[in-house]
């Protein structure tokens, strides 16, 4: 996906768009594992949140190209 978006006269990249987007996701996820206590189970927080992220960010540009093309 090679697109750009056009913010107020500036061209940005798509692929920030889905960085903010799988941001978002991730930190709705982050609240609700805190809430049910799977970080108790993970050995470590930071980098269990961080490929969950590239997991996201993975899944939502792969569903953008597919349905957006």
């Amino acid at each position: 996906m090679r697109h750009d978006i056009d913010i107020a006269g500036v061209l940005v990249p798509s692929l920030l768009l889905w960085l903010v987007v799988a941001y978002g996701c991730i930190a709705l996820l982050r609240v609700l594992m805190r809430r049910l206590g799977v970080y108790r189970l993970v050995w470590h927080p930071a980098l269990f949140d961080f490929a969950l992220y590239v997991c996201a960010l993975g899944g939502i540009v792969y569903l953008a190209s597919e349905l957006l093309s």
